[in-house]
This record gives structure tokens, C-alpha cells and sequence, in this order.
């Protein structure tokens, strides 16, 4: 027997109960080729019925609110042509935080949060008995989820938050804002490393230099766009994601900046796509400034980071 199409009209419904609601939309969106159906209709039901994840466990057979369908299928409709549940309902969390978010900047991946607590680890070892605590600089902050989550998370350090597009600024100074730290950070627009190049010395920010580099920059190859999930490819910024020919621009740029430096950061860490951490590694061993040069996998086995230490 084959199963029963559930149409956007039949989700739309008056007098059934929320369960069943679920239940519709689950099997709509499964249609529409949405993975993970059911946690995406999910995630649409608690924003629409504004509740938490427990609440909505006690109210599965009470009716679906009357008022609240139109809001209900218009954002059904948007998920089922693939846009991310993050941009539709303007949040996405990251290391227990929820950040605001927009098409005009990525959502914050799982995976970064390993970079993070990288960072976090080693930082906190080289400068746990030194009075002056690291200035760090993120390159595309993109919405704010690795310099704000440092900020946060090491009140004491200083951090910058640099990206080449002045949009995801306004996001990422709009979720510092939200989390109390705006006027404690530093912004920068720029392109990469360029803004911070003073004469060869050293990474500098307003006089200060830089110990600790962060940055998760576009590295997905041009030929690999076509083959994205729709979800990335048709809806996340390609300034963002694009990282020229095979995905390493940005890396070979930053990385030859930093081998013409007199002062290289102390700390450089890197997110990278697949296949890309091994290339950085002999990259970043050409110029001999870190003894210690790891490469970190993420929750899937996957070699994602690189990160490279002076000790």
C-alpha cells in the first residue's frame, strides 16, 4: 500500500490537535525531501506555539491554535523548499548560547564549537600565570559564534571580531550586544589579515598585538557548490562558503602573511573542510614558527582543525 500524500492544505486544517499537527507536517516536509522531517516540524511547532520542548509534551491534544495557522504554513511552506530552520525562525545555538542569525552570515556548526574549546585549552595553559592575558583576533566572525563565545567564556582576554562583510558585523555587534560584551570587544572590517599587517611586525590591533589567530574562513571548493545540500547552496551566503578553486585561498593568503611577519601569533588555529587540514599542516610547517602543529577531528571522525602552538 502506498503512503498517504499529506498536502500543505490538509496541515493547514482547523479543530485537530497539535500532535496530529505534527504528525502532518512530518510527513509534508518528509515529501518535500526535508531531512530529519520530524525534528525540523518539531522545531517549527515550539517556535510558532512559542513553548518549550517540555511544555509541548503536556499539550499534544489540544487543538492547534486557530489564529496561529496562517504562521504555521507559511513557514512549512518555506521549509519545505529547503530554507534552513535557523533563517526562518532568526536563531541558532552554539556552545549552550543562542545567537541571532540571517542569511547574511552562516549558522554556527557543531563542529566549531571543537575548535573553541581548542582554543580555550591552549590559551588558558600558556597564559594561566601571566598578568597580561592573549588579545585574539577571529577572521570572518560571520554571526559572532567564535570571538563572542571566547569573549564569554575568558572574560579576561581580549578579542577582536574582524569579517570582510559589514552585514555579518551588524549581526554579530547585534548578538554582543544581547550578551553584554559589545563595547568590551573589538570590531574591524576587512578582508582576512589585511587590516592588521603593520610593517611586517606583527598582527596588531590598535596598538596591541595579536598572540592568538582564530578563524574559520570559506573553504568549500567552487566545484563542490553544486553538490551542496540545497539548504547550503541555496540559501547560506556564498561569500561565506566559497574559498576559491579548491577551497584553500583563504588559507594560503592568511598563511603567507603570517611567514612574512617579524612576530608571529603564538596560537593559530584554523576550521577546514574535508581532506584540506593535512594540506595546512605542511603549509604552516614551512615556516617553522610553531613546535607544536595538531590536526583536531570532528564528532564525525572527520579531520577538521588545525591548530599550531609556540610553546
Amino acid at each position: 500500500m502506498s503512503e498517504t500524500i499529506i498536502t500543505l492544505e490538509q496541515c493547514l486544517a482547523v479543530n485537530e490537535n497539535i500532535r496530529t499537527k505534527l504528525q502532518q507536517a512530518t510527513s509534508y516536509l518528509s515529501q518535500c525531501g526535508v531531512e530529519e522531517a520530524k525534528e525540523n516540524a518539531q522545531l517549527i511547532l515550539l517556535h510558532v506555539l512559542n513553548v518549550e520542548r517540555v511544555r509541548l509534551l503536556l499539550m499534544w491534544q489540544d487543538i492547534f491554535p486557530a489564529e496561529k495557522l496562517a504562521q504555521w504554513g507559511e513557514l512549512l511552506s518555506r521549509k519545505g523548499k529547503g530554507e534552513p530552520i535557523q533563517y526562518m525562525i532568526g536563531e541558532a545555538w552554539f556552545y549552550g548560547r543562542k545567537f541571532s542569525v540571517s542569511p547574511v552570515v552562516l549558522i554556527p556548526r557543531p563542529e566549531t564549537e571543537l575548535l573553541v574549546e581548542a582554543v580555550i585549552k591552549e590559551g588558558t595553559k600558556l597564559w594561566q600565570d601571566k598578568a597580561k592575558q592573549p588579545v585574539v583576533l577571529d577572521i570572518g566572525t560571520g554571526s559572532g559564534a567564535i570571538s563572542l563565545t571566547l569573549q564569554l567564556e575568558q572574560p579576561n582576554w581580549r578579542v577582536i571580531a574582524s569579517d570582510i562583510s559589514a552585514d555579518a558585523l551588524t549581526v554579530a555587534k547585534h548578538n554582543a550586544t544581547s550578551f553584554g560584551i559589545v563595547d568590551k570587544m573589538g570590531w574591524q572590517q576587512g578582508d582576512l589579515l589585511q587590516p592588521f599587517v603593520i610593517e611586517g611586525q606583527a598582527l596588531q590591533y590598535e596598538g596591541e598585538r595579536i598572540d592568538i589567530l582564530v578563524s574559520n574562513p570559506p573553504y568549500i571548493p567552487e566545484s563542490d557548490m553544486a553538490q551542496l545540500q540545497r539548504e547550503v547552496r541555496d540559501y547560506e551566503p556564498h561569500l561565506a562558503l566559497v574559498g576559491g578553486e579548491d577551497g584553500l585561498d583563504p588559507y594560503r593568503i592568511m598563511i603567507l602573511k603570517l611567514a612574512q611577519l617579524e612576530v608571529k601569533p603564538t596560537i593559530v588555529a584554523f576550521e577546514l573542510g574535508i581532506h584540506q587540514p593535512a594540506i595546512v599542516v605542511e603549509m604552516m610547517k614551512e615556516i617553522g614558527a610553531w613546535n607544536d602543529i595538531s590536526i583536531i577531528t570532528d564528532y564525525n571522525g572527520i579531520d577538521r582543525h588545525v591548530i599550531a602552538t609556540k610553546k
